[in-house]
């Protein structure tokens, strides 16, 4: 297997969050016109999602082709933004994108709640080489990353349901990034407690 290959930091930070920020500003552009397409009238959230979606394949397909690689949370992300951003579209009904943040964080959540269930750390799995942990350091990281990502979802569900498509909008572009962002940052006594000390002997 070829091992990833590093590209420029501001390049991979535009692939990874460039289609999101996209998004919110042709959001604010757009958010208030009607558009008229096969006789068939759409708002501008469902123009602009219909203009996200192909966009974040396209960053998300140059990343692999620039890296040779892409994480399981990316893959999962892309399938389910083709998948409700599709269905959005396609009936004309903002809720399915709306509702793909809930599904995406009760995913992420559920597999690691399996993995816990069996005795294992997922997150151990995929991040390792990224945070050296003793085994009970993952443990205990991914059952507060499993309620963290529960929390996300929840919180997500009442936002698009009972506020209005602005605050959504700012809510996912902003405050999932941060809350995820506080999250690590709030771990730094696990991180020192459990990390892996190397041996220089």
């Amino acid at each position: 297997m070829s091992e990833p290959k590093e590209i420029n930091p501001m390049l991979r930070a535009a692939l990874e969050y460039g289609p999101v920020l996209a998004f919110l500003v042709a959001y604010l552009w757009l958010k208030d016109n009607t558009y008229t397409f096969g006789g068939t009238e759409y708002d501008g959230f469902i123009v602009v999602t219909a203009m996200f979606v192909p966009l974040l394949v396209l960053s998300t397909g140059a990343l692999w082709a620039l890296t040779g690689k892409l994480s399981r949370m990316q893959v999962a992300t892309v399938v389910l933004v083709v998948i409700f951003g599709g269905l959005s579209v396609w009936l004309n009904d903002d809720r399915f994108f709306k509702m793909k943040p809930t599904l995406i964080y009760v995913l992420f959540g559920g597999l690691l709640a399996i993995g816990l269930l069996r005795g294992q750390s997922y997150l151990k799995y995929v991040m390792e080489e990224m945070m050296p942990l003793r085994d009970e350091g993952w443990m205990l990281l991914t059952k507060r990353l499993m309620f963290f990502f529960f929390g996300l979802a929840l919180a997500n569900e009442l936002i698009w349901r009972f506020f209005s498509t602005d605050t959504w909008v700012y809510f996912k572009t902003f405050g999932l990034t941060a809350a995820i962002f506080v999250f690590f940052m709030a771990q730094g006594k696990l991180f020192e407690a459990y990390g892996e000390k190397k041996d220089h002997s």
